[in-house]
């Protein structure tokens, strides 16, 4: 998991722009962050079902998981692209 957060070529950091990839059909999987607010957590939810992309619990907290993808600020959720 951790290398393909890295690589910025083959990932999305965001709610706004995982939702955006996930309606043009990029995205191949998404992670969610521990600690996300249930309104996130419905809405991302909602759009993997319709994409048919697995959502998969990070495992880490929203700082953790964007210090991982290289950012300062958290993130609670990242996508990670199609090839």
């Amino acid at each position: 998991m951790v290398e393909a957060l890295r690589d910025q070529g083959l990932r999305i950091i965001g709610l706004k722009q995982t939702l955006r990839s996930l309606q043009q059909d990029r995205v191949s999987l998404v992670y969610l962050a521990n600690d996300v607010e249930d309104h996130i957590k419905r809405k991302i939810s909602i759009a993997c079902v319709e994409s048919g992309v697995e959502l998969r619990a990070a495992g880490l907290s929203q700082k953790d998981l964007g210090s991982v993808c290289g950012i300062e600020v958290g993130a609670a959720v990242v996508a990670v692209l199609k090839p």
